[in-house]
């Protein structure tokens, strides 16, 4: 599987960004998708994962409020919706997704098999 992520930029302090990963499999609904983000300074952080069969999702306390996941309207497309944007919102983000990951291990970025290559979000003061 192949994941494509795109939609990052760069964005003032309170303005919103929409993440897209769009996947090269047509079984894309069989998956676990996540997000995360990482900077340089910062081990790998989850930031938000949705089940897409069964649409069951979570958020990071750290984002939740701001951050949405959600299926995009082609059966391949996981969104990130972002808004209330926050300088320590800096990062490149990445999507990832697994077939096997259990519910217990969403978080952990070691559970995903398939990732994509990332996309930077920065966010002014």
């Amino acid at each position: 599987v192949q994941l494509q992520a795109s939609g990052g930029g760069l964005v003032q302090a309170g303005g919103s960004l929409r993440l897209s990963c769009v996947a090269s499999t047509d079984t894309f609904s069989r998956y676990t998708v996540g997000w995360f983000r990482q900077t340089p300074e910062k081990e790998r952080e989850f930031v938000a994962v949705i089940k897409l069969r069964g649409g069951r999702t979570d958020i990071a306390e750290s984002v939740k409020g701001r951050f949405t996941i959600s299926r995009g309207s082609a059966q391949n497309t996981v969104l990130l919706q972002m808004n209330n944007l926050r300088p320590e919102d800096t990062a490149v983000y990445y999507c990832a997704a697994s077939s096997t990951v259990i519910q217990s291990n969403t978080a952990s970025h070691t559970a995903y098999a398939y990732w994509g290559q990332g996309t930077l979000v920065t966010v002014s003061s």
